[in-house]
């Protein structure tokens, strides 16, 4: 998938790994932010990486999200080559479940960051909401829609501790 007006891309080791990386691609959407995503290996297909990396720059990319399991060395090496955001997101995709990724991920060598996120799920939807704080930087009208999404999730959490004060009052 690729979108001429992307400032995400979206780099996952395995096509195995889309169920995952797809939580990503609905919060950018639901945002209205332009992605590309593509898959991608920094071992088996190095120098695709590299051009994905280049001509997502010249195409107006401003982060990168890059999931990966096992060794996970595709966010690293993109960071390598870019001085863009690189934000990591270690898959469960080995017999580790996800630690292997995470340390991978987490313990980059100095000069060369990556953003290490959760694992998971959880990991590619925070990644997404990341990047789009590190957009909002330099877009007001990006950075309105995150505050009145917060807006939104506070008060659902408000109408959640109501609701729950209710049942508990009738099971008393």
């Amino acid at each position: 998938m690729s979108d001429r007006t992307s400032r995400v891309a979206i780099l996952m080791g395995s096509d195995s790994d889309l169920p995952v990386m797809a939580e990503a691609a609905k919060v950018l959407r639901s945002a209205d932010v332009g992605f590309d995503l593509h898959v991608t290996s920094a071992h088996r297909s190095l120098e695709r990486t590299l051009q994905i990396v280049r001509d997502a720059e010249k195409h107006g990319v401003r982060v990168f999200i890059a999931g990966a399991g096992g060794a996970a060395h595709l966010a690293g090496v993109v960071a390598a080559h870019t001085t863009l955001p690189v934000l990591g997101v270690p898959l469960a995709s080995s017999d580790l479940k996800g630690l292997d990724a995470l340390l991978a991920t987490a313990q980059m060598p100095p000069g060369i960051a990556v953003g290490s996120l959760g694992t998971g799920k959880w990991g590619a939807t925070n990644a997404a909401w990341l990047a789009l704080s590190i957009l909002a930087l330099s877009d007001v009208a990006l950075a309105a829609h995150l505050k009145k999404r917060r807006e939104e999730m506070a008060q659902a959490v408000a109408a959640k501790s109501a609701a729950a004060a209710e049942k508990l009052s009738e099971l008393l």
